[in-house]
């Protein structure tokens, strides 16, 4: 079938194009995309929205390896053994351990039989009613323990910061990109408010080394599906200005029509550019965000008493507060996916979190920076009724050593300026809200925190928890033509789910 149009340049077109010159291409384009924004034109499992235990996600992460050693998992050991090789404790058979591979083992376990075991540098105690012992540099996240479950028998597979893509997407970055957690949820699951983006990140990232942008991209799933950066601070919540000098709401309101109608324009004539379908759609969802964005992050409507809560009052702990309090913010206007870094520094920076030397200053720096603003997140999601229905989460890329990473030849050594190297084989995170049992402990690492051996997880066992308490099956979320290994889509921690 051919048009005027098309005859006139002497090719024919397609239906697509006939029916659009006959003037239904702008509504079926409109269709088109709200079907493809609300997953009904993907061959998916389908999400029951209605029936599953969270509708949002705040994906907490801490950039650089923070110590399970220092904040949820206990090792009195350490203290008992302190000073000596490992080759000298009883439990020189645990840096043996066989369930790793020969080179793993040559790198982490005889490499490191003669470092001497650095004590824990920060006590811990029992919190609330279930008693799980968190760290003393936690005493405001402590007193959410009841609300928690603490996994401490995570392990990775990767022992350089690119881990932090790794714990983002599942998969070694050198063995290719994989869309990361917060896009898959994007890609699954429709919009529950049109102004604003389904998945929003704040923030630095990590470094490029650290896989960067990887962390928020959505890889072969298309652009349309990454993380939109956004700021906190009201002057440049968003890259664009809402209008420029002398031009009125109204003229720009004709100008994006007309820009509008050019989009649709092209769009019907390239239906299956991915790019240009993305670009499309940053900018309409730019021009709602120009007017919506910006009253959330001015923060004018929440009380004094809120934003103390959240630690606004304190400089420390300011920057997290405001970026958790406008979390809050973002999901209870329906935001489907919030990703806050923390720690992120230059871009030659690996993370703040990242403890090599004065392991004591640094971590307890770090954790005053978050304790506060974590703690009030989950503390005012519960008392407006939205912790059952939002899932958080705290994670990082790695633990540290329980070992002390040498100092360099010819430094002072004391026990005040030493480190922890980065650790795969047991570290931990936690998850709160969402469907998932509070006041619980899940897994264990041995007497030295060096292997989980208890419900072991590799970390993509947490991307298929987040997904399963979304409503979507991580079994089954595939593209054709990509095809992920299971180790990479993970099996969610059934233990830890209501």
């Amino acid at each position: 079938m051919t048009s005027q149009r098309g005859l006139a340049a002497g090719r024919p077109i397609g239906r697509r194009r006939f029916l659009a010159d006959l003037g239904m291409g702008f509504t079926g384009t409109a269709l088109s995309a709200m079907l493809f924004e609300d997953g009904v034109a993907r061959e998916l499992p389908a999400a029951e929205a209605t029936k599953a235990p969270a509708r949002s996600v705040i994906w907490l992460f801490m950039v650089g390896g923070a110590s399970h050693i220092e904040t949820f998992d206990p090792k009195p050991a350490l203290t008992k053994y302190a000073d000596k090789t490992i080759a000298e404790t009883p439990f020189e058979h645990v840096v043996r351990e066989p369930r790793v591979t020969k080179n793993f083992r040559k790198f982490a376990g005889e490499a490191r039989l003669g470092t001497k075991i650095l004590r824990p540098q920060v006590g811990f105690r029992k919190r609330g009613r279930c008693g799980t012992e968190v760290c003393d540099w936690f005493p405001h996240i402590g007193d959410c323990v009841d609300d928690m479950a603490v996994v401490r028998s995570l392990w990775t597979t990767d022992f350089s910061h690119t881990a932090q893509a790794l714990a983002h997407t599942g998969r070694i970055i050198i063995d290719g990109r994989e869309p990361c957690l917060g896009s898959w949820a994007h890609y699954g699951l429709g919009t529950l408010n049109r102004d604003l983006p389904k998945f929003v990140v704040m923030g630095r990232p990590p470094s490029d080394f650290g896989g960067g942008y990887t962390s928020h991209q959505a890889s072969y799933l298309g652009p349309e599906h990454d993380g939109v950066p956004v700021a906190v601070e009201p002057d440049r919540a968003v890259p664009y200005p809402p209008q420029g000098a002398g031009l009125t709401k109204e003229a720009q309101a004709t100008e994006f029509e007309l820009v509008g109608e050019l989009n649709r324009l092209a769009a019907v004539e390239y239906p299956s550019d991915p790019v240009l379908r993305a670009r499309i759609r940053s900018y309409e969802l730019a021009f709602r965000m120009q007017s919506s964005f910006p009253d959330i992050v001015k923060l004018a409507d929440e009380a004094e008493k809120t934003k103390a809560l959240y630690g606004l009052d304190d400089p420390v702990t300011a920057p997290m507060g405001r970026q958790c309090l406008v979390a809050r913010k973002l999901v209870e206007r329906g935001v489907r996916f919030v990703q806050i870094y923390h720690g992120g520094a230059a871009d030659d920076d690996n993370g703040l979190w990242d403890s090599h030397q004065e392991l004591r200053k640094n971590t307890a720096r770090r954790c005053r920076e978050v304790d506060r603003p974590v703690a009030g997140l989950l503390k005012d999601l519960k008392q407006r009724g939205l912790l059952d229905s939002t899932l958080v989460v705290w994670a990082t890329e790695f633990g540290r050593t329980p070992n002390v990473e040498p100092r360099p030849d010819g430094e002072r050594d004391t026990e005040e300026l030493r480190g922890r190297d980065h650790h795969i084989y047991g570290f931990s995170a936690w998850l709160a809200g969402g469907g998932i049992k509070g006041g619980v402990v899940h897994g264990a690492t041995d007497e030295l925190g060096f292997h989980a051996v208890e419900n072991r997880h590799y970390v993509a066992d947490l991307h298929a928890t987040v997904l399963r308490q979304l409503g979507l099956d991580p079994q089954s979320l595939e593209v054709p033509g990509r095809k992920r290994l299971e180790l990479e889509r993970g099996r969610p921690i059934g233990e830890i789910i209501a």
